[in-house]
């Protein structure tokens, strides 16, 4: 079987001896933040903390890359947030861009939908890149950062919670050594360690039924789409799905029966006559084979003292609708600029219980659409098996019977529970409520060059900023937050109008964006006593 990581430029890292490893006893070293889990979501939020001017040591127990693809759907929140990382780019350029889904039924096509039906965005609703492309290219991003110390082949073993950090043991090739931390955040996966250690449950369910993934490398015609059948002819009674990845790999998902055999199943002789069933053809190579179940589980809290989990480690979903890694990266950007500022004494301690509070609720709605995939795809019971062949019936002439049809909902951007402001008044006609993230919008710069809002929100660095749409009147903002005036005097230019139509914005319209592109507040007429009362709420002063 060939080995799909053999396209990248480097997969594999060498354990290095550390300075630490030379200290003991009362001069055991000291770091602020230590990040355990070199996955997409461990090493997204140990770049975002370093763009913050935070030092970080991150953790690894392998000494490479991890193997097949794995992850493979990145939405377009994922992008942006890679955008300010500085690696979207090199995400987009590798990877399958794609907006069109098809949903069938037997050999018949039930619909179609398009997830980003309107232009004037900079980045596409999702992308299709193999998990270790995005490792990659996020390593290498790593390693441009001095303020991260990535080191691979080190394992925590134990951890000791005290009053103000973390003391973890950690087992090298060379024997183990202890450092202290003020902060630890587990992002070491569904099978985390660190979990364990804090005595943490991980409850939910875990479904019975299995599904085989296989990676073919191919030439084919097909376009550039995600098309899921239920009860194909090529493999009937049970559901499939077709992705494509790039460099002519293609992801193909096919639903098994709970009692199949796992070995016997990911044997290479047994995958190759359905997938050739399926394409009608055997022109393919297999690159990587696997199986899973469906699981639907998180903790019960996502911070244990000073040990903070994100990711994997605090829930996990099925990979229908890719909510898995894409909610472990909002994990990551909401955890990194509250982190920052307990960090910097901006704010208190009791700024993180609000990453806890909102993630947790995003885990469970996340938890519920994935479960309820999960019942509509793999019906345990002859009444939900009724069910479903009669919304798939109706599917077939009616609206509502596709709206019903559940193949895996894609993921979308969390939207918290946030308190509405004295400004925030109930004639809005649209634009994002707070708790919801920004949207992006195509502007022109004064001098004439194009931009996009999304950029132009990464040039304010990491701070809070005033997204104000102009009437002449420049808004009195506070110390240390940032402004974007679209309209008005010196403001960017809404050539298009897509800004203000999707911001409901009327001449004084404002919206604080948290410094995660989370609106905090939005105001007809901001004035600074408003402004100074959102503030203070967001960064957990009040």
């Amino acid at each position: 079987m060939a080995n799909a990581n053999s396209a990248q430029a480097k997969t594999q890292f060498g354990y290095r001896r550390h300075p630490d490893q030379e200290r003991s006893g009362a001069n055991v070293a000291e770091h602020p933040v230590v990040v355990v889990g070199a996955g997409p979501v461990g090493l997204s939020l140990a770049i975002d903390l370093a763009q913050r001017g935070q030092r970080v040591v991150l953790l690894d127990d392998a000494d490479r890359i991890g193997e097949g693809s794995r992850a493979i759907c990145f939405s377009k929140r994922s992008l942006e947030f890679w955008d300010r990382l500085g690696v979207g780019d090199r995400m987009v350029e590798k990877g399958v861009v794609w907006s069109v889904g098809k949903i069938f039924h037997g050999a018949s096509q039930l619909y179609q939908f398009n997830l980003l039906p309107e232009e004037g965005h900079k980045r596409p609703a999702f992308i299709n890149l193999q998990q270790f492309y995005a490792e990659a290219y996020l390593v290498d991003r790593v390693e441009q950062l001095p303020e991260i110390d990535l080191r691979w082949r080190n394992k925590v073993i134990a951890l000791e919670s005290r009053n103000d950090g973390v003391a973890l043991t950690i087992a090298t090739p060379e024997g183990s050594y202890q450092v202290h931390a003020s902060f630890v955040v587990a992002c070491d996966g569904a099978r985390s360690s660190l979990r364990q250690m804090v005595g943490a449950e991980f409850a939910g369910q875990v479904f019975e039924d299995q599904f085989l993934i296989a990676d073919v490398k191919m030439t084919a015609a097909f376009p550039t789409e995600r098309w899921f059948w239920f009860d194909p002819p090529f493999h009937a009674g049970r559901s499939a799905l077709l992705h494509k990845q790039p460099d002519d790999i293609w992801r193909i998902d096919l639903q098994l029966n709970p009692d199949a055999d796992p070995i016997a199943e990911k044997q290479p002789e047994n995958v190759r006559p359905r997938i050739e069933r399926m394409l009608g053809h055997d022109k393919f190579e297999f690159e990587w084979i696997s199986l899973y179940k469906f699981q639907c589980r998180r903790m019960a809290r996502f911070i244990h003292g000073r040990v903070i989990f994100a990711g994997d480690s605090a829930h996990q979903v099925s990979p229908f609708g890719a909510r898995g890694a894409n909610s472990g990266l909002e994990d990551a950007e909401n955890l990194a600029w509250k982190l920052d500022r307990v960090l910097r004494r901006l704010s208190p301690e009791s700024l993180l219980e609000s990453y806890h509070i909102e993630r947790s609720a995003a885990a469970d709605e996340n938890i519920r659409e994935s479960t309820r995939s999960t019942d509509f795809m793999a019906p345990v019971t002859k009444q939900e098996a009724r069910l479903r062949q009669a919304v798939l019936s109706l599917a077939e002439d009616t609206e509502f019977g596709k709206r019903m049809v559940n193949g895996g909902r894609l993921s979308v951007p969390s939207v918290y529970d946030t308190p509405l402001s004295s400004g925030d008044r109930d004639d809005w006609r649209g634009g994002p409520r707070p708790g919801a993230s920004m949207l992006d919008a195509p502007l022109t710069e004064q001098g004439g060059g194009a931009t996009y809002l999304t950029d132009v929100f990464i040039r304010q660095g990491t701070r809070f900023t005033l997204l104000e749409f102009g009437n002449g009147t420049a808004v009195d903002v506070p110390e240390g937050v940032g402004t974007i005036r679209v309209g008005g005097e010196g403001g960017l230019v809404d050539a298009r109008g897509l800004a203000g139509k999707r911001y409901d914005a009327e001449p004084g319209t404002a919206y604080l964006l948290r410094p995660d592109g989370y609106v905090a507040a939005r105001f007809r007429n901001a004035a600074r006593p408003a402004l100074d009362a959102a503030l203070a709420r967001a960064s957990g002063l009040n």
